[in-house]
C-alpha cells in the first residue's frame, strides 16, 4: 500500500494505493486516475531554462507543454542544458520539438526580444 497526497486538485485529498491498483482517499475520479498513474507512470512538468547569446537575458525560462515520465526528467534537462536561443522569443514558441521522442514539447514561458535587448525599439 502506497500513501500519497492528490495534487490534481486544492483539495489534496490523502490517498492509498494497494498493489491491485484500488484507490481509496479520492474525493473525485480525477483522485483515482492520479493515483494510479503515479504507481504505474508517473509523470510531471518540468520547468528550466535554457541559455541564451545576450549578457542581458542570458538565460530564457522554458517549460513542459505536458508532464513527461518522471524517470526521464534529468535526460531533459541535459538536453536543455545544449541549447542555445539566438533569436527572438515569444511566450508559446516551441524552444524544443518532440523532447526524447517523449511527444512533448518545451515551451518558452517569457519573451525574447533581440531587438530591445540592443537597445532599440521593437
Amino acid at each position: 500500500m502506497k500513501e500519497m497526497t492528490c495534487i490534481v486538485c486544492p483539495v489534496g485529498c490523502h490517498l492509498s494505493v494497494d498493489d491491485a491498483l484500488k484507490v481509496t482517499g479520492n474525493r473525485c475520479p480525477r483522485g483515482e486516475r492520479y493515483g494510479i498513474d503515479e504507481m504505474t507512470q508517473p509523470k510531471r512538468m518540468l520547468t528550466s531554462t535554457v541559455r541564451t547569446l545576450f549578457s542581458h537575458h542570458p538565460r530564457l525560462s522554458v517549460k513542459s507543454r505536458t508532464a513527461l515520465p518522471k524517470g526521464m526528467i534529468f535526460e531533459a534537462i541535459s538536453v536543455l542544458d545544449s541549447i542555445i536561443i539566438d533569436k527572438n522569443v515569444k511566450i508559446g514558441d516551441v524552444i524544443v520539438s518532440n523532447i526524447m521522442n517523449t511527444g512533448v514539447d518545451m515551451i518558452a514561458t517569457s519573451e525574447l526580444s533581440i531587438d530591445t535587448l540592443n537597445g532599440r525599439s521593437k
